[in-house]
C-alpha cells in the first residue's frame, strides 16, 4: 500500500506502509525459518484459545 505524508503546508510527498513482519521458526518444529506478519500471528493466537 502507498499513500502521501502531509505536512503543515499540505505538501504531499509519496510513503509506503510496510507489513509488520517477524521472523520466527515455523511451528511444525523443523529448523527452517518463515517471516509472518504480527496479524496473522494475533489471529493465530485467537483461533488457539
Amino acid at each position: 500500500m502507498f499513500g502521501h505524508n502531509r505536512s503543515h503546508s499540505m505538501r504531499a510527498t509519496n510513503r509506503m506502509f510496510k507489513p509488520n513482519l517477524v521472523h520466527r521458526k515455523t511451528p511444525d518444529g523443523e529448523k527452517s525459518h518463515e517471516y509472518v506478519c504480527t496479524r496473522c500471528l494475533r489471529t493465530e493466537m485467537k483461533a488457539k484459545r
